[in-house]
């Protein structure tokens, strides 16, 4: 199954992405992870996205739709995936079809989690906390992946921003895959799990 999730900020794209993925056997591909592995790691891909990411703006389409490319002819992607973080704008979404298309490929659905505004800044501002106040344990060090970490789009300061960008760019996907028939809208203000059996009722995978 090829599923994409999307929902704004502190939505639970992540949480949700990762269940289904140990519930369908898939590989998920985060591309806000691999962005923020890529500015850890300072590759040519994180130096190129770093200032859009520090100024909670939209990392440029040819950047993303080159590394989508990329990664969706790895062989961990042969059974299927949930793409998280990807696409976020109409363009994108669009460009994501002519690349499957390209491989032989169809998506089965876009997951939308619905989240009000207040929900989202509330979330997404609970996970930043500013590294000088928590110097990490060896441990915790060697553990620590991006997802678990203070994100620097987690400021305070620049979640607004991230979650205007999201109305303004990400809602028009919303359009392009509901005229397909593609599109599943879920309540993401409830528990995680709650959350996960929607999905899965809807893709009627529940038991």
């Amino acid at each position: 199954m090829r599923l994409v999730i999307l929902g704004g900020p502190g939505s639970g794209k992540s949480t949700q992405a990762r269940q289904l993925c140990r519930h369908l056997g898939i590989v998920e591909i985060s591309s806000g992870n691999i962005l923020r592995r890529a500015i850890a790691s300072q590759t040519d891909l994180g130096h190129k996205a770093q200032p859009y990411v520090e100024k909670g703006e939209l990392v440029p389409d040819e950047i993303l739709i080159e590394f989508m490319r990329q990664r969706l002819l790895q062989p961990d992607t042969a059974k299927g995936w949930v793409l998280e973080g990807y696409p976020r704008t109409a363009f994108q979404a669009e460009e994501l079809d002519f690349l499957l298309e390209d491989l032989n490929q169809q998506l089965n659905w876009a997951i939308y989690l619905t989240v009000p505004e207040s929900v989202m800044m509330t979330r997404s501002v609970a996970r930043y906390v500013p590294s000088e106040q928590t110097p990490p344990t060896q441990n915790q060090a060697q553990d620590s992946t991006p997802s678990t970490k203070s994100r620097l789009d987690d400021h305070p300061k620049i979640v607004p921003r991230r979650i205007e960008l999201f109305y303004e760019r990400t809602v028009p996907i919303l359009e392009y895959y509901g005229y397909r028939q593609k599109l599943l809208t879920i309540n993401g203000d409830q528990p995680p799990e709650q959350v996960q059996q929607n999905i899965l009722h809807k893709l009627e995978l529940d038991d």
